[in-house]
């Protein structure tokens, strides 16, 4: 079954991923997933690190002729500024500069200070390289990978941003969010499908710019074409939402998730729950409402899926927080990184990468196969069984 390893530091030689399992003759758009990076490297309120690299993927093995091969993909995502740290990041023992950017002062919020306790560093650089956000390029590529699978079946997948800080959409605006809506968002700073609340997204970041102050806020996934009967009611570990839940999680400065509408204006269960319908042409059944974003029981139901994810404001902050050296003991000023003021509209390209591996994995397990061709003549047998039903 599809699974992938991802390795590399933030300041390393690069960002080096395995997926395996992947089926073979799928046609491969690396510019596609070049597309895919550096959208993740887009939006306002990003660090000096984005105008540093410009991520491509390199492909060592897994594809030929322009189609998987069915064998394992390896690729990496080479790191320009590499060339900056060599001697700091270097894999040889005692090598001259090494000591420069040793840190021993934990930054509240990271994971500095639990690793070093975990791993028994003294060097609290061996933590926050691999911690680093940085390491969602290569999941971004990988989710590129499951995106050209999923296009084949018909499935897309789109984010947008639904707030930042106190700055929301309407629901009257949520309502209209389609696909159609695309080129708007993707024509967006903040990837807002609202044009009217760009500038006072922005005027937010700039204020916290000035104040030594992050933001975070709000993004939601949708992905459109998904048949039902992916994930599980069965066992708890198959269920579609707790597994989008967890891939979501899993991503640097995600606080919170929620499927559907959430429980966000109190509702009473009547008015929550989406009545089901009948389409005598088309023999499918279908809702006219779509608050539980398309899954229930813990399996997709044919709706669109949608998936928000609660960004933090992040913690390396221009005006440090306290913190206590490792070595020493005293309070200090937290070591300050360079860093993003808002990473809302980036983490809702991540997060899109991350739904559509999930899909992707819950695709494969139900359709099995191989290869694409015989992954769509059973999802092509199964629907064509599902409207005889």
């Amino acid at each position: 079954m599809l699974r992938f390893l991802t390795s590399g530091e933030s300041h390393g030689k690069g960002l080096i991923s395995v997926i395996e399992g992947f089926p073979a003759n799928v046609p491969v758009d690396v510019s596609l997933i070049n597309s895919d990076l550096k959208r993740r490297m887009g939006g306002y309120g990003r660090g000096a690190r984005m105008k540093i690299e410009s991520d491509q993927i390199e492909i060592f093995s897994g594809v030929r002729h322009g189609a998987t091969l069915g064998s394992p993909i390896a690729f990496i995502v080479h790191n320009k500024d590499w060339v900056n740290w060599s001697e700091i990041m270097s894999s040889e023992p005692n090598p001259e500069g090494a000591e420069k950017r040793r840190v021993t002062r934990p930054r509240p919020g990271h994971a500095d200070l639990v690793g070093a306790l975990k791993y028994r560093f003294d060097d609290m650089r061996n933590v926050l390289e691999r911690s680093s956000a940085r390491e969602t390029t290569s999941r971004v590529a990988v989710g590129g990978f499951c995106r050209l699978l999923l296009r084949e079946l018909g499935i897309l997948i789109y984010s947008h941003v639904v707030s930042i800080k106190d700055i929301r959409i309407s629901d009257q605006q949520l309502e209209k969010v389609s696909s159609d809506l695309i080129p708007q968002i993707e024509s967006s700073e903040m990837r807002c499908s609202d044009p009217s609340l760009d500038e006072a997204m922005k005027k937010a970041v700039d204020e916290a710019i000035e104040k030594g102050e992050t933001i975070g806020g709000i993004f939601e996934v949708r992905a459109t074409g998904v048949p039902p009967g992916l994930g599980s009611y069965v066992h708890w570990d198959r269920k579609l939402d707790g597994r989008l839940a967890q891939a979501m999680m899993s991503i640097n400065a995600i606080k919170g998730v929620t499927v559907g509408s959430g429980l966000e204006s109190d509702p009473y269960g009547s008015q929550f729950h989406d009545e089901i319908f009948y389409n005598q042409k088309d023999r499918q059944f279908f809702r006219k409402t779509n608050r539980a974003g398309g899954i229930e029981g813990g399996t997709s139901n044919g709706e669109e899926i949608i998936v928000r994810g609660i960004v933090k404001p992040i913690p390396t902050l221009r005006r440090p927080l306290m913190s206590v050296d490792f070595e020493t003991k005293e309070p200090f000023e937290a070591q300050y990184e360079r860093s993003d003021t808002c990473i809302v509209p980036a983490a809702g390209v991540v997060g899109e990468a991350m739904v559509t591996i999930v899909l992707a994995q819950a695709l494969q397990e139900k359709f099995g196969g191989d290869s694409l061709q015989e992954i769509k003549t059973n999802l092509e047998n199964y629907s064509a069984a599902l409207r005889e039903m």
